[in-house]
């Protein structure tokens, strides 16, 4: 009952008493933020996330269903403490049930009574068609991915010529009033690095709150090289020739984002960088992963998974699934290990796993 993700997994449970209706590591980490892929195929085809071509798309019957996305996803909230829900992919617009998935998780109720916090990371293409109806549907939050301004260098980097679209989407998240709405850059050498202070300028001129992320070693490629990667020091250099930056005095708390205070002209707000490479955040991680396919991860650069959709097409009752989930949780390791000389890059892409 366990995917071929997950060849040797643990299969006994620690000697150790897990706390009870929770998801925690033996290094005392609580993971209360659940993502969820609800599909692998994207529509476009970014050079840091998937090939152009040769893409091996998961068969629709492996996919989870509505009811079994809706099964964990309850299971999560209700029995094992998840309060924060993030739907991803791929690209999670190309599911046609997004809103209803949606619906069904605002209607969850949490043993402390309150109402898990809803996300989506999306590409924004057709997003000005649904805004409205995801947040009607109880969306709260969005992540909007944008790399570049100039539509060449869009194109380069996602092998679309659709920034206009993208561009619409965030104008139509805007109109929606939802808050916050964060902006995910990854800033690659030699393509986007001179977009650093624009895509600020363009954010903080229209109350967006803008993500930068390192490259990861995650993705269509095994060349990925840390000497050649734009660093969260790079990049912060290259704003405060023209940006005035303060460091947050906000908790950072379980986010993964350094947040600064940001300030140009007549226009304030915060931009955060995601240095998952140079300054780890592992000790603070409060993430579980769940694939398209169904498979539980513990971390985003995991090697071993566990098939919850397996052990629901094989009829295990929620608490198998709760023992299941509470154990992978348990065998996270320290760190991710990117520096250590012995790191393993992950088989999945960032498409099948879920950003």
């Amino acid at each position: 009952m366990l995917s071929a993700h997950n060849p040797s997994p643990r299969s006994a449970v620690p000697s150790v008493q897990l706390p009870s209706y929770e998801l925690v590591d033996e290094f005392g980490r609580q993971a209360t933020d659940l993502r969820v892929s609800l599909t692998d195929k994207c529509n476009l085809r970014c050079t840091y996330c998937m090939p152009e071509e040769g893409l091996h798309w998961m068969p629709t019957p492996d996919v989870l269903t509505d009811d079994e996305v809706i099964r964990l996803v309850t299971i999560a909230v209700t029995r094992l403490s998840v309060r924060s829900i993030r739907f991803t992919g791929g690209e999670p617009l190309l599911r046609k049930s997004l809103e209803d998935i949606i619906s069904a998780t605002s209607s969850l109720t949490a043993s402390d009574g309150s109402r898990p916090s809803i996300a989506l990371t999306t590409n924004g293409l057709g997003l000005d068609k649904r805004m409205h109806a995801l947040v009607e549907a109880g969306l709260d939050r969005i992540n909007i991915s944008l790399d570049s301004l100039h539509p060449q260098t869009y194109f380069s980097l996602s092998r679309r010529d659709r920034l206009d679209s993208v561009l619409a989407g965030i104008d139509a998240a805007i109109a929606s009033g939802i808050s916050p709405i964060k902006i995910n850059t990854v800033i690659m050498p030699g393509i986007n690095e001179d977009e650093i202070v624009p895509l600020a300028k363009f954010c903080l001129s229209r109350g967006l709150q803008l993500r930068f992320i390192e490259q990861m070693p995650i993705g269509a490629g095994r060349n990925w090289d840390k000497k050649e990667m734009i660093t969260a020091e790079d990049i912060i250099g290259a704003l405060s020739k023209e940006i005035s930056l303060t460091a947050s005095s906000q908790p950072r708390g379980h986010a993964p984002a350094e947040l600064w205070k940001a300030s140009y002209d007549d226009f304030h707000g915060h931009i955060g960088v995601i240095a998952a490479v140079t300054k780890p955040f592992c000790a603070g991680c409060d993430r579980t992963r769940l694939t398209a396919d169904g498979a539980v991860r513990n971390c985003l650069f995991a090697n071993e998974e566990v098939s919850l959709r397996d052990l629901m097409r094989h009829g295990a009752t929620d608490d198998d699934i709760v023992a299941a989930w509470r154990l992978n949780a348990w065998d996270k390791k320290r760190g991710h290990g990117i520096n250590q000389t012995d790191f393993i890059q992950p088989t999945r892409t960032m498409s099948a796993i879920g950003g």
